[in-house]
């Protein structure tokens, strides 16, 4: 049974689809060690899902007219079935963060690096995690594992046991 971590049911799915944002985002998090737990198992499934989907593409031959009025195909590669439903669903459980500009860089170069990724978690999810883990999992012969948990001790004011959750 999962713990209830002493919020409301909407609160708690609430929290948790946040730091499991976060946790996915970022790399790591400081959270109780009973979030964590709970942060590391929907992580888990997530990641699952992602690696199990994310070479699942078609490509689409579309033919559009150019300025001159000829007929040009253009080539697309768009995500199959199985990645669309997988897409959808990590959608649904996290939130949806937006690429912040770094430091030094330009407004134009800003858009330009942003200009055709409308969600950047998924996608780093699927280009940059799922690739990562799927080597892994070929390498080992085994599946899961993709989050670790670092105890650091009490908490000073309410002697939780305060731990860093971070991907492996």
């Amino acid at each position: 049974m999962a713990s209830k971590l002493g919020r409301r049911s909407d609160q708690r799915m609430a929290m948790l689809k946040n730091q499991v944002t976060d946790l996915l985002w970022y790399g790591k998090i400081e959270t109780t060690l009973q979030r964590a737990k709970s942060v590391s198992a929907i992580t888990e499934k997530l990641l699952t899902l992602a690696i199990n989907t994310y070479d699942d593409t078609v490509k689409v031959k579309k033919s559009t007219k150019n300025a001159k009025g000829e007929i040009v195909e253009t080539e697309f590669v768009n995500d199959g079935a199985k990645k669309l439903n997988a897409r959808r669903k990590l959608m649904a459980e996290l939130y949806d963060v937006q690429e912040l500009k770094q430091d030094g860089e330009s407004k134009s170069a800003y858009r330009a690096r942003i200009k055709d990724i409308k969600h950047p978690l998924i996608e780093k999810v699927f280009n940059v995690y799922a690739p990562k883990y799927a080597k892994r999992n070929q390498e080992n012969g085994q599946g899961g594992g993709y989050t670790r948990i670092l105890k650091l001790g009490k908490r000073k004011g309410d002697d939780a046991e305060v731990v860093i959750i971070e991907l492996v």
